[in-house]
């Protein structure tokens, strides 16, 4: 313990020597405007000194920063079992209140309930002031929970999601909750090394708030949302905005945005192509630059894209799939039968049904199972999953209770018949009497071999249950009310 004590005694010390070292005067970026939320994993699975160094990370990345209204705005979310605000975004407006909140930053411990900070997230970002906002996550990655619906409604309301995740990170989710492109915006790298990143990362975050960009913050195969800093208002002028595939020579599609847009959504696009786009102000205030950028739409995703299977029993599968496009597909058509040469079976569907239970199942049985999609193109695709039923748990045959005859003494002779075949073992449960208190429930664990045990201390009209353990779960199990007899 006392060692314990010294080593939490040095590392603050430390702590307390590089936030002295960050607390200078500031670099001078005081033309950025915007609000940036640093999303910190500090749940249990985070070490303490993993979780120290992502503050200090924190505390130098956004040191040369103006604060305020009108400048940048810098908030703490913190993630664990349930969500803390550590300080919101109107809090601190100097770079000597930050740090020194940033030393006061105690962990939570528990779970990492990302998707409950994600929605809070929502709320401190979301419909506030019309500046650029930008989500940085700081995380190990380990189980952050069902985070792609949270992130992708974030960045669909114009937040820029970035994220940096030490090397054990679940790197899939990062890849989709980051706003393209990932080469500078999503960073993986072990927590020793963790300052190597900062100027980059630094950077990124400038080009949302730091200057007047056209930019992707969110896209799919066939479509995309672009986001600029707004320099017009309803008043001053409109924006005239238009865009096409590089590799074509047909007319740009155009539109024209009202002066306090400050975003547009291009739908219809083709999947895997490159396209450039143009917004510039109008105003009879002054001139300003034509703003441009260039993307590729992503590959496109054919349901079925993913197949999985749950809810098994001993004759029974669920079997689910994704995504649903019922405006690209005209049916889909399940196909299953036992491994490895057991009939096939066809069930036929409807476009907006992504999941059906196949029953009648053989238990114990391995089937494949095929789910395809026939698309209104005429296209058509499959995909197969292998699913193995639960083998089937035979109940008991019998249980009886016979009283022990035996002087002040409260005890059952308990007797049971089952199947030999598969059995782990037995599982037994009766209320045991205590004095003065009320009754509580005991159990024991015997092994297959077993047909008979006796039960001591009984509750009055105790209930005493017998189940059979199989490798796949509990059997059906047997109850009787014992009745003893006393001396």
């Amino acid at each position: 313990m006392k060692e314990f004590f010294f080593l939490r005694v040095f590392v603050w010390a430390a702590l307390q020597r590089c936030y002295a070292q960050i607390i200078v005067p500031a670099t001078g970026l005081s033309g950025c405007e915007g609000d940036i939320l640093v999303l910190l994993d500090s749940s249990g699975s985070i070490a303490n000194y993993e979780y120290s160094q992502l503050l200090l990370f924190t505390a130098e990345l956004v040191h040369p920063f103006s604060l305020g209204r009108g400048h940048v705005r810098v908030g703490l979310l913190q993630v664990g079992t349930n969500p803390h605000l550590e300080f919101g975004l109107d809090v601190h407006d100097s770079q000597e209140s930050l740090q020194k909140a940033m030393q006061r930053v105690s962990q939570l411990q528990g779970d990492t309930n990302t998707k409950a900070a994600l929605r809070l997230a929502q709320e401190l970002l979301v419909n506030k002031e019309q500046v650029p906002k930008v989500l940085l996550w700081l995380t190990d990655g380990v189980q952050p929970g069902d985070v792609d619906e949270p992130m992708s409604e974030l960045k669909e309301q114009g937040v820029s999601v970035l994220a940096v995740s030490t090397v054990h990170a679940n790197y899939k989710v990062l890849q989709r909750a980051v706003t393209p492109p990932l080469e500078s915006h999503l960073y993986s790298v072990d927590i020793e090394n963790i300052n190597i990143i900062t100027h980059d990362l630094r950077e990124a975050i400038i080009k949302f708030i730091c200057a007047e960009l056209l930019r992707v913050v969110h896209l799919t195969s066939h479509s995309a949302v672009l986001q600029w800093h707004p320099v017009l208002d309803a008043d001053s002028g409109y924006y005239e905005f238009w865009y096409k595939p590089i590799r074509t020579t047909n007319p740009a599609m155009r539109r024209t945005l009202s002066g306090q847009s400050r975003k547009t959504e291009l739908t219809n696009l083709q999947p895997e192509t490159t396209y450039t786009a143009s917004l510039r102000p109008e105003s009879n205030q002054g001139l300003f630059n034509t703003l441009s950028v260039n993307f590729t739409t992503l590959p496109d995703v054919l349901s079925p894209a993913e197949v999985s299977v749950s809810g098994s029993g001993p004759g029974q599968i669920r079997v689910s799939w994704g995504p649903l496009q019922p405006t690209r597909v005209q049916k889909y058509i399940v196909e299953y039968g036992a491994i490895p040469s057991g009939p096939v079976s066809t069930v036929t569907l409807h476009s907006r049904q992504s999941s059906t239970l196949l029953s009648g199942l053989k238990p114990g049985t391995e089937y494949l199972v095929t789910v395809s999609a026939l698309h209104v193109d005429g296209k058509e695709r499959a995909m197969s999953v292998r699913a193995c039923t639960q083998e089937a748990l035979p109940p008991l045959a019998d249980l009886q209770l016979a009283p022990v005859e035996q002087q002040e003494a409260e005890e059952v002779q308990v007797t049971w018949e089952a199947n030999q075949g598969g059995l782990k073992g037995f599982w037994v449960t009766w209320e045991r009497r205590n004095p003065n208190s009320n009754p509580s429930t005991s159990s024991v664990y015997l092994p297959p071999s077993a047909r008979s045990t006796r039960l001591t201390h009984l509750a009055p009209s105790s209930r005493v249950c017998v189940s059979p353990v199989y490798s796949s779960g509990r059997g059906d199990g047997l109850c009787c009310t014992a009745h003893t007899l006393r001396g």
